[in-house]
């Protein structure tokens, strides 16, 4: 009996440490010095909330730059991929749709793979420094930018890229929530 007690005792412990304490003291942690990241890297624009820098958002709109497609429709509350495989009809049928309508709103025939297939959490935040690149003339062309706004707004896509993590993890990548809130501020009076 006494194996079974102390069986117990040590499920009931190690239940408490790591089910409760460990997360609460880490939580704890990362409020204290990491605040931003810790509350979900939320961006607020003039007071108001507009999204996180972790979550893909729908801009649809040719007056701003456009996120990977998203399986889920950008929901995080069911974020997934759409696991179809390369013999999966659907998938053919989805990328050549993708690619239609990439090249008709963009107006080239240099398609980036990441804006054709859907992201692995359907919410990724990040697009790759050529195809923001490539979506900078409907963007100009939308908001009615003169030629040298349109080289001012490739200039805005290049600071906005961010290297690998930690200086080698990863591709370099632009946060395309963040890029569309710099879009509004370098060009204020014009109006999506």
């Amino acid at each position: 009996m006494k194996p079974i007690r102390t069986g117990i005792i040590v499920l009931l412990f190690w239940t408490i440490v790591v089910g409760g304490l460990y997360p609460l003291v880490m939580t704890g942690v990362a409020a204290l010095f990491f605040p931003h990241k810790a509350g979900g890297s939320l961006v607020e624009r003039g007071g108001k909330t507009v999204g996180s820098e972790l979550l893909a958002q729908d801009f649809e709109s040719d007056t701003y730059f456009h996120n990977r497609p998203s399986a889920t429709g950008y929901n995080p509350a069911s974020s997934g991929a759409s696991n179809q495989g390369y013999t999966s009809a659907q998938l053919k049928k989805d990328f050549t749709q993708r690619l239609s309508d990439w090249q008709k709103a963009n107006g080239t025939t240099e398609a980036p793979m990441e804006m054709l297939y859907a992201s692995g959490s359907g919410v990724d935040p990040d697009i790759g420094p050529r195809a923001a690149e490539l979506q900078v003339p409907r963007v100009a062309a939308a908001r009615h930018l003169s030629g040298g706004q349109t080289a001012s707004l490739l200039d805005l896509v290049k600071s906005r890229e961010q290297g690998p993590q930690v200086g080698f993890l990863g591709e370099p990548r632009v946060n395309v929530l963040q890029l569309n809130l710099a879009l509004d501020n370098a060009f204020p009076s014009v109006k999506p």
